[in-house]
């Protein structure tokens, strides 16, 4: 027997117009996703549906344009619909053919291999319905096809099983790395570090620091004298820390906080090069990233003082859906400048950076933004409020311990995290490689 069949012996074209059909009126209409296969849509071409192909069960429809990129779709059973004139509409011989075998082979590498080779045109190609019919297809006899079915389902429910399993170790390993920065700032991390260390400095010595070095600043005019924030009540005491650690507000801690603004113009205002200018979707959890960096001129960095960015500063999303991520702005990172969506958290004390960080991403602080954000129609998170929010505060020798024992639980989480990444890789290519054996086998 031939390891292939030519698909224009499986198959035939059906091209009836919506205005020749001799049936239900009330039609829906349907298009073609490379990624859901056949879908509702409210998208029509034209006002007039006439010209509109009838697609019936178990039928196939592809935009021409389209179908490289697996844009090719099966009804299911029960739908009849109308489809664009646009596309190609064709069934599979079901005594010969499985519908749902062709259309695993038409989105598998070899069938987009073989589409891509037959497809015609100069500035965009198309596959026409006399070249889908040259496809060669796997000769694969119907018991054959049926028994492809049945381990491609078997195969489906083991995946699911599996991704779910895998979905549970996301989250708990997403509770573990929360677990961990709790731990971080409530000093049960550095509990045995304290009693090896009992002649550290009380935090409230540090606090002391930062206020008088907050002042020379202020009298220097280094920085604008804000309204003092109110004392610390015993009812605003979120959980207890260790005897040696001090409360205070993120305000008292900083010297600046407050968020970047858009350079006049929005995006007409961006250069292709320049002062980078950091967006929210710059500032990850992990660090500043720099997909999709956009730049400034650097008369508009200048005019733009009161947003620059500069090394050790912490960085914290205050609107819309990435509100609460942050990142620290490492040492050799340059100047940059910030956008309204956008807030700077500089401490006075500049080593503190990395501590507030892990503050800032920690439940605490995610619950606390949670409470007192605010906005209408854009959840958003106002200085006034945010500079309110309550840090517990260790010693700097402490604070250095703690990051240096959070990463090395962290760097013991990214390994999890990469496990368990190739495992849902593994999991999502198991139906891939036994559809690539079922068809490459037969057609090489």
């Amino acid at each position: 027997m031939a390891k292939t069949i030519k698909l224009g012996q499986l198959i035939r074209k059906t091209h009836v117009k919506f205005c020749d059909f001799d049936g239900d009126k009330n039609l829906e209409v349907l298009g073609v996703s490379n990624i859901e296969g056949i879908t509702r849509t409210t998208h029509k071409k034209s006002a007039d549906l006439s010209n509109y192909l009838v697609i019936k069960p178990n039928s196939f429809a592809y935009n021409p344009y389209r179908i490289n990129v697996g844009s090719i779709g099966l009804t299911p059973s029960a739908i009849t619909g109308i489809v664009s004139p646009a596309y190609i509409v064709f069934q599979a011989d079901e005594e010969k053919l499985i519908p749902e075998v062709l259309l695993d082979f038409l989105k598998s590498d070899e069938g987009l291999r073989q589409i891509n080779r037959l497809a015609r045109g100069t500035v965009r190609k198309a596959l026409r319905y006399d070249d889908l019919c040259e496809i060669d297809f796997p000769n694969l006899s119907f018991a054959e096809q049926e028994q492809l079915v049945r381990r491609k389902a078997k195969l489906n429910t083991n995946r699911e099983i599996l991704l779910s399993e895998i979905s549970h170790q996301e989250t708990l390993l997403t509770k573990l790395k929360q677990a961990i920065l709790q731990e971080a700032i409530q000093g049960k991390l550095t509990t045995d570090w304290r009693k090896e260390n009992p002649d550290v400095e009380p935090a409230g010595q540090l606090l002391e620091r930062i206020q008088k070095e907050k002042q020379r600043l202020i009298a220097e005019k280094k920085i604008r004298r804000e309204k003092p924030l109110p004392s610390i009540t015993p009812e605003e005491i979120p959980f207890e820390i260790p005897d040696s650690w001090d409360w205070c507000r993120l305000g008292d801690l900083c010297e600046k906080t407050g968020s970047g603004s858009t350079p006049r113009g929005g995006k007409t205002a961006y250069v292709s090069s320049g002062i980078p200018f950091l967006r929210s979707q710059n500032i990850y959890n992990d660090g500043v990233v720099l997909d999709s960096l956009v730049y400034i001129p650097e008369y508009t960095h200048t005019r733009m003082r009161g947003t620059v960015v500069y090394p050790r500063d912490v960085l914290l999303n205050i609107t819309g859906g990435s509100i609460g991520r942050s990142a620290i702005v490492h040492d050799e990172f340059d100047e940059a400048n910030i956008n309204q969506h956008v807030s700077i958290i500089r401490p006075v004390e500049r080593d503190m950076g990395q501590f507030v960080h892990k503050v800032l991403i920690s439940s605490y602080f995610q619950n606390m933004i949670v409470e007192v954000q605010t906005g209408a129609g854009r959840e958003g998170l106002p200085k006034n409020k945010m500079d309110r929010i309550l840090i517990p505060t260790p010693s700097l020798d402490e604070q250095a311990a703690i990051i240096e024992r959070v990463e090395a639980l962290m760097d013991f989480c990214r390994q999890l995290e990469t496990e368990i990444k190739h495992s849902r890789t593994h999991a999502e290519n198991l139906l891939q490689t036994v559809l690539k054996e079922a068809f490459t086998s037969k057609t090489v």
